[in-house]
């Protein structure tokens, strides 16, 4: 029980990204998981929930910096630990 309490909150929008300002390095320390329209993602990259999208890689398709090019797909999210 007390490790539930030592958990820092999930935030509202996150990236894996950690050059962008919506990383929070201290819940990656945790395994967290993303369910997005009732169906657990593995795959997400970044999330808002309060906008209700995730962003997905585009398959093995990439941008000329060498990181995957990312869709942005809308429905219900759900952010939680695991």
């Amino acid at each position: 029980m007390t490790e539930a309490n030592s958990l820092p909150p999930l935030p509202d929008h996150l990236s894996t990204d950690p050059r962008s300002p919506h990383h929070v390095a201290a819940v990656f320390e945790h395994d967290i998981g993303i369910r997005f329209n009732d169906k657990e993602r593995l795959d997400v990259e970044e999330y808002c929930i309060s906008e209700g999208w995730i962003k997905v890689p585009a398959g093995k398709t990439v941008d000329r910096k060498g990181k995957p090019l990312l869709l942005k797909l809308k429905g219900r999210v759900e952010a939680f630990y695991r």
